[in-house]
């Protein structure tokens, strides 16, 4: 039972026990089953001679195979759209079905509470009215008292299913059916009679209904009975089920959103996933790792926004990055490798193939490929190795050239030598020999008495040799000095023999054509090195621009490329804290300098 809000009323519970659960009607009485009395028998055993067997599983005969236990599954398909299309299907069918019960849920109670309130304003209003009051004390009971009327009256204005009036003792002075006028009612009228207004479903003698009960109150303020009002509670599941529909209608649509959103994801994923299954994307994921990791040239990975995505273990040694590179995804290219042609190149900045940079010690080959999203996949090559022997074959192509001048010199020397002792000119021959071999043994005594380093010695005595072949005078400084102390000899030929081979090659159309080397010590640890030549020099606004990988005003070789000396060089001397620059020197062309500040020991 439920009752209005009444400071004096309490709370019923007849409500709840209405609502009991149905009771199970019994279904149709299911066939028997194999087996029962009067099922077919065979006459003999299985495996006896002549006993047939039923097909399917052995057994009686004519009694029927079972199945296989085995079930088969329903087949999943493949590809990661597919699979991804039909959970979401299923979840928005679920969320679906889901939103319309919880809103169908309460609705039922919904519908009750409104037939509940609809009955007991309907009994308010009858209630109100004096005469109906009056007419219960004044009137006997009976089908044409005008209790009667009224309540019918009320009854037919309403829709209501019964209008009754009751009295203090409980008896109906009105009913739909005449022939129950009389009766006492068929439920405890105790809480209304008690100035209780009462709202509950409950079950009465026109089945069940939604009811509100009021107290009937006399002018003087007694309570002389009370009008109970009934709502069909047909009409209320009437109302439920039809709104199920519209229900439903807005269930489908949303559906039918959720399917064709799930669709059109499913399209974008399609396209994103190039219709590959989930088994084929984690095989792709793990040989791509395999082979990223295996193969001995570097990849590194860019999003649109230049920020690294993948670098794997060669590109990280390439580049000079930390072991496994981990701490370096996601991060801007230009902040993990600095300003320079190496980032110029990987980002994009520098276009065509086979660039060439160098990073740290290392010359590398790079290649750029953009992706369809907009990042791009850069593959780097290490040539440091291919460029030593390509400089190395320089320098042996000159030795051979020099050594080929040096024959033809010494033939024509030869000759001279011999027509000289035909001649019987043997004061002469003995001069003529004694000058030829003094000169080379002045220059090699020259290098080596400033020069104490041996590999450094060496280098500039073959250069002298080429030098002197091509025409061009290489002749050491006053100045020069350098002690057999040096921490790094190799690195500092590397740095001398490319900047006397750019210095050649500047003299060699020069009206001049001298080169002049100058290394010295400077303090206990520092090596200054000036390389001056004879060329047109190197106008200012350029002198910056010498040092980048790939410039240079000569054509290319077949074996390698050019534009990589000078940016070597700069390289070199860096790594060793130094500095390398080029100005103008005093006879006009170049002077490149090198400071070491720590190349002595």
């Amino acid at each position: 039972m439920r009752t209005a809000p009444d400071p004096r009323r309490r709370p019923g519970n007849a409500r709840g026990a209405a609502r009991a659960g149905l009771p199970a009607q019994a279904g149709p009485d299911t066939p028997g089953v194999p087996g029962t009395p009067g099922a077919p028998t065979a006459p003999g055993a299985p495996g006896r001679p002549g006993a047939p067997t039923a097909p399917g599983r052995p057994g009686t005969a004519g009694t029927p195979g079972r199945p296989g236990r085995l079930r088969r599954r329903i087949p999943l398909p493949r590809r990661a759209v597919s699979q991804i299309l039909l959970t979401q299907l299923a979840i928005a069918a679920g969320v679906t079905a889901l939103a319309t019960g919880l809103f169908l849920a309460p609705l039922g109670a919904q519908l009750d509470d409104q037939a509940m309130r609809r009955a007991l304003a309907i009994a308010q209003s009858a209630a109100a009215d004096p005469d109906l009051a009056t007419a219960l004390l004044s009137t006997p009971p009976g089908p044409d008292s005008p209790v009667q009327a009224a309540a019918e009256r009320v009854r037919r204005a309403t829709g209501a299913e019964y209008v009754v009036v009751l009295g203090l003792d409980g008896i109906r002075r009105s009913h739909p059916s005449p022939e129950r006028i009389g009766a006492h009612v068929s439920t405890d009228p105790g809480d209304v009679l008690a100035g209780r207004q009462v709202m509950e479903i409950d079950e009465g003698t026109l089945g069940r209904s939604a009811r509100g009960k009021v107290p009937l109150v006399a002018a003087d303020g007694e309570i002389v009975g009370a009008v109970s009002v009934g709502i069909a509670y047909d009409s209320v599941r009437d109302r439920l089920l039809g709104a199920i529909p519209g229900m439903l209608k807005y269930a489908g649509g949303a559906l039918a959103a959720g399917a064709l959103a799930a669709w059109l994801i499913s399209r974008r994923i399609h396209r994103q996933t190039r219709d590959l299954a989930f088994s084929d994307i984690s095989g792709l994921l793990a040989e791509r790792e395999a082979m990223l990791h295996s193969i001995r040239e570097g990849v590194v990975a860019l999003d649109r926004h230049g920020r690294i995505r993948l670098v794997n273990d060669e590109a990280a040694r390439l580049l000079g990055l930390e072991p496994g590179a981990a701490d370096v995804t996601g991060r801007a290219l230009d902040d993990v490798l600095g300003s320079g042609r190496t980032a110029d190149v990987l980002a994009g900045r520098v276009p065509g193939r086979d660039l060439l940079a160098v990073q740290g010690p290392r010359v590398l080959v790079a290649n750029r490929m953009p992706t369809e999203d907009g990042g791009a996949v850069a593959t780097l090559r290490d040539r440091t190795e291919l460029e030593r022997l390509g400089r190395e074959l320089d320098s042996t192509r000159g030795l051979i050239d020099a050594l080929r001048a040096q024959d033809h010199e010494h033939a024509n020397r030869l000759h001279t030598l011999l027509g000289l002792l035909e001649l019987g000119l043997y004061d002469e021959a003995v001069e003529f020999v004694t000058e030829v071999a003094g000169v080379h043994r002045t220059t090699a005594e020259e290098v080596t008495e400033k020069v104490r380093d041996p590999l450094l010695a060496a280098l500039l005595v073959g250069k002298a040799t080429v030098a002197a072949e091509r025409g061009v005078r290489l002749r050491l400084a006053p100045a020069t000095s350098l002690p057999d102390r040096l921490v790094d000899p190799g690195g500092l030929v590397t740095v001398l023999g490319n900047l006397v081979d750019n210095a050649l090659d500047a003299a060699a159309g020069s009206a001049e054509q001298v080169v002049e080397v100058e290394l010295r010590a400077e303090g206990p640890h520092t090596v200054v090195l000036l390389v001056r030549d004879s060329g047109p020099g190197v106008p200012a606004a350029r002198r910056e621009e010498i040092f980048t990988e790939g410039w240079s005003t000569k054509q290319p070789r077949a074996h390698r490329e050019r534009g990589l000396g000078l940016a070597l060089v700069r390289r070199l001397v860096e790594r060793q804290g130094g500095s390398a620059g080029v100005g103008e020197a005093a006879d006009g062309g170049a002077e490149f300098r090198v400071v070491l500040p720590e190349a002595l020991r």
